[in-house]
């Protein structure tokens, strides 16, 4: 099986770097565009199926490079962003030290209150996708957010930790991941804009 993740499109919160968690933001109109670039990147490719997080920037964007109709795509609460309960719409460099650290290297700082742990992340992330390879799916995408993307990302690439925080996912980049025989590996990693780009690690 393989699995597309992809991080959804822009949207206004994002280009004013503001903290963007549970806030039903949709997409602006270069996320809209980032969005159909990436497809346009993977050609006609078949879905046999497209999830996504419950949140509209992430089901409009797995509707459009899943290409289907936003009534097929299969939405998930554990896809969804991570909470950042008091941090939620505030300034990327107006956070303050404990929320700065932690999402700098949430392996060494631990979550300020209130704000979603990666153990919690991981253990969505993982629930979600053992579920999803006891599926008869060759191609699948998922199209969800920067934070439980990088809980997705360790979990496909057998991180010990569980986590691929590094680097930050752009805006409608596209991960591709093969698993088989209880394995997984990164394939291919696509953003648009740049195309085809070197893999991880």
């Amino acid at each position: 099986m393989k699995i597309w993740i992809t991080r959804h499109g822009q949207t206004r919160l994002n280009k004013a770097r503001l903290m963007q968690g549970l806030t039903d933001e949709p997409l602006n109109e270069r996320g809209l565009a980032q969005a159909r670039e990436a497809r346009a990147l993977i050609g006609d490719m078949h879905f046999d199926a497209v999830y996504t997080s419950p949140l509209q920037r992430a089901l409009v964007t797995g509707a459009i490079i899943g290409g289907v109709e936003p009534s097929q795509v299969i939405t998930d609460r554990r896809l969804i962003e991570v909470d950042f309960g008091p941090y939620e719409g505030k300034k990327y460099h107006l956070l303050g030290p404990a929320m700065t650290l932690y999402w700098m290297l949430p392996e060494v700082f631990p979550a300020p209150e209130g704000v979603e742990t990666t153990d919690s992340m991981k253990a969505r992330a993982a629930s979600f996708l053992k579920e999803l390879e006891e599926k008869d799916y060759e191609n699948v995408l998922i199209a969800c957010h920067g934070g439980i993307l990088r809980a997705l990302s360790g979990y496909m690439t057998d991180r010990p930790g569980g986590l691929l925080w590094r680097p930050k996912p752009h805006n409608c980049e596209i991960r591709v991941f093969e698993a088989k025989d209880g394995r997984h590996t990164m394939t291919d990693r696509i953003i648009p804009g740049k195309g085809r780009v070197k893999l991880l690690g």
